[in-house]
């Protein structure tokens, strides 16, 4: 489901009242958590946290009008996702991920390629998503990036 919110607040006054208090705390570690660098903005009809065109002017390959996306969240209909491209492209950062989250929830990781979903706001390990939130300096995640697209043009 893609918002047609233009900033985040409208973005979070949209979704059901029982889902904003977690949304917002989800918002906030993710935030106070994310190296500097990052920008917010509304991105895909979800909230984003992207490399912006100061700093990366090439832009997202799929749409270089776009800035380099880095992190999602979003409220859907079942669940609220947290959506991570670094997960998706770093086995390492994958492994460490699966296997802390092991340790902090009790509920079991529902998660695709870079999106990890909770069905519920209390089931969001906000600790834990705040530790990945912190793991990928802008710099680091532009190399890994290229990197990924160098690959894939082979």
């Amino acid at each position: 489901m893609q918002s047609k919110a233009t900033n985040p607040q409208e973005y979070i006054n949209e979704m059901p009242e029982e889902r904003q208090a977690g949304f917002k705390k989800l918002r906030a570690t993710i935030k106070k958590n994310l190296p500097k660098g990052f920008k917010e903005e509304m991105s895909y009809g979800m909230i984003g946290f992207v490399v912006p065109h100061s700093k990366y002017p090439a832009g997202y390959h799929c749409n270089p009008k776009l800035p380099l996306p880095f992190m999602n969240i979003a409220s859907q209909k079942n669940f609220i996702a947290v959506y991570h491209m670094g997960v998706y492209a770093d086995p390492k950062l994958l492994k460490w991920f699966t296997e802390a989250h092991a340790k902090a929830s009790s509920k079991k990781l529902d998660m695709g390629k870079s999106c990890i979903r909770y069905k519920k706001p209390d089931d969001i390990p906000f600790e834990l998503i705040g530790q990945l939130a912190s793991k990928i300096t802008p710099d680091e995640w532009i190399a890994k990036y290229e990197s990924v697209l160098q690959i894939n043009k082979k």
